[in-house]
């Protein structure tokens, strides 16, 4: 063991400290020491000397990793892959968050970090989507309110750190064809085995456009008049239908004749080309255009499932049944039709030409009314009446 003292620059000291452990390794030491004298600067390496020797050598300070939070654009990618993909949402709902970043949020709030997200940037967004349809930025701000509080569950950020409030939407009347129009419609298309399909699985059954493109002759019962509807189509992706259970939907007359006469072998699609190739989106949409332009009604594929759901309502079907037969998750969607139905209006006005003259009183309803409402359905019509927005 040695310790040697020599000057060092501006008056200082510097210290060489040299250590034999017993193990037979040297630890040497050179650094500046803290005294102003060559004594104190003797007295403190002496002193250091006999650390080293009782615990070696120190072992080398490692630095401290800062956690940085991740802007909006780097925590982009992490949150698609690890929520959209790995709770396996449908295609189109990958695609829609996709474009929901890519196009809306990435270029607003793209360099801002997760946890510097404020209300005030919220609004901003909400303002610089002011030409867009309320539905739309509704849309953006969910996707926006689901990463930040997935940022929170998988521990980037401690809290949300703004408050994200949804315009508020009218409930608009869903458009449909009136029934000499759908008839209209419907004859434009006999010409056309597939579109008269297309136009009877929409208008006739309620299927909705991926459904009709994804429907397999094994889907189809024409014994049972029947067909189930278990898969949807969506840009050559095939899934589950909208809320995820299949659903059977009975057949009517003129569907049965028209699969009927339409079945063929050239592939398990329902619909498909000459080459057993399944039809397109676009190709479909193009068929029912030619078909309403020569019908001269509006044209569109999903405004038949509209059709269907009305059509029903107005002929006064329950609401759980065509809730049932449409496939709706909800019975709010549903109930958008049933202010159509003339039976369940007369049913509840009835209630008040049967009511007895005089101040109202409290009670159950007369059972007559209800059993003329038939099956308990008072209730339901009284409470469609609330249900419209």
């Amino acid at each position: 063991m040695s310790v040697t003292v020599r000057p060092y620059v501006n008056d200082s000291w510097e210290v060489d400290i040299r250590v034999l452990l017993p193990d037979g390794t040297l630890i040497r030491e050179r650094k500046k020491a803290p005294a102003t004298s060559k004594s104190a600067a003797q007295r403190w390496a002496e002193a250091r000397e006999r650390v080293l020797l009782v615990h070696g050598k120190p072992k080398p300070v490692q630095k401290q990793e800062v956690h940085q939070t991740p802007t909006l654009a780097e925590f982009a990618g992490r949150f698609v892959d690890g929520y959209a993909k790995a709770n396996r949402l449908k295609p189109s709902g990958i695609a829609a968050k996709k474009t929901v970043l890519s196009v809306h949020l990435i270029p607003l709030l793209g360099d801002k970090r997760l946890d510097q997200i404020t209300t005030e940037d919220v609004q901003q967004l909400k303002a610089a989507l002011g030409h867009r349809a309320a539905k739309t930025v509704n849309n953006v701000l969910t996707v926006l309110s689901v990463m930040l509080r997935t940022a929170v569950e998988w521990d980037v950020i401690t809290r949300v750190p703004c408050a994200i409030k949804l315009l508020p939407t009218p409930k608009s009347e869903a458009a449909f064809y009136d029934f000499d129009e759908y008839e209209r419609l419907v004859e434009a298309a006999r010409s056309d085995s597939q579109a008269l399909l297309v136009a009877l699985l929409g208008g006739d059954a309620g299927l909705r456009c991926g459904e009709i493109m994804a429907l397999e002759w094994t889907d189809v019962d024409l014994a049972k008049r029947q067909l189930c509807v278990a898969r949807s189509e969506w840009k050559g992706h095939v899934t589950v239908p909208k809320g995820g259970r299949l659903r059977y939907v009975p057949l009517t007359k003129r569907l049965t004749e028209a699969l009927r006469q339409a079945r063929h072998l050239r592939g398990a699609r329902v619909l498909c080309d000459k080459q057993g190739q399944p039809l397109t989106q676009k190709v479909i949409q193009v068929l029912m255009r030619r078909v309403a332009r020569r019908a001269n009604v509006k044209p569109g594929v999903h405004i038949l499932r509209h059709t269907f759901c009305s059509h029903l309502a107005m002929r006064g079907a329950p609401a759980r049944a065509i809730q049932e037969l449409a496939g709706h998750q909800d019975l709010e969607t549903t109930q958008r039709y049933m202010h159509l139905s003339p039976a369940a209006l007369d049913a509840a006005i009835r209630l008040l030409d049967d009511a007895p003259s005089g101040p109202a009183k409290a009670g159950p309803y007369d059972r007559g009314d209800e059993a003329r409402l038939g099956r308990g359905e008072m209730s339901e019509a009284a409470g469609n009446q609330h249900s419209i927005r």
